[in-house]
């Protein structure tokens, strides 16, 4: 009895390491693409068709409000990302650029 509880406890702390590494761990784009700026002007035209794109291609996984809480998102790992967080909002236009491009499985390149 206390070899299958030393075990179980065994195994449940590696496991809650291994999640608490994969879920830390920081995407980052190369500090060469972070002086790229986004070519296209943010007027009313250009806001339509990038929330079309975002709902046809990202909302599944980043959802409705870009929270990462997309229908698909329960079964992806790591999980999306929190588009409103700050971390995402500090990047610069390059490295979001570079990071939809590249992709980081499971999520695609675009």
């Amino acid at each position: 009895m206390k070899l299958n509880l030393l075990v179980l406890i065994t195994t449940g702390l590696v496991f809650i390491q291994f999640q608490t590494k994969a879920q830390s761990s920081a995407w980052s784009s190369p500090p060469s693409v972070n002086s790229l700026k986004n070519p296209v002007p943010s007027d009313p035209v250009s806001v339509k068709a990038g929330k079309k794109l975002y709902e046809a291609n990202c909302t599944p996984c980043h959802g409705n409000k870009g929270k990462g809480d997309g229908i698909a998102a329960a079964s992806l790992s790591p999980k999306p990302a929190d588009h409103t967080s700050q971390t995402v909002q500090k990047e610069s236009d390059g490295a979001l650029f570079w990071k939809l491009s590249e992709g980081h499985n499971p999520m695609p390149s675009y």
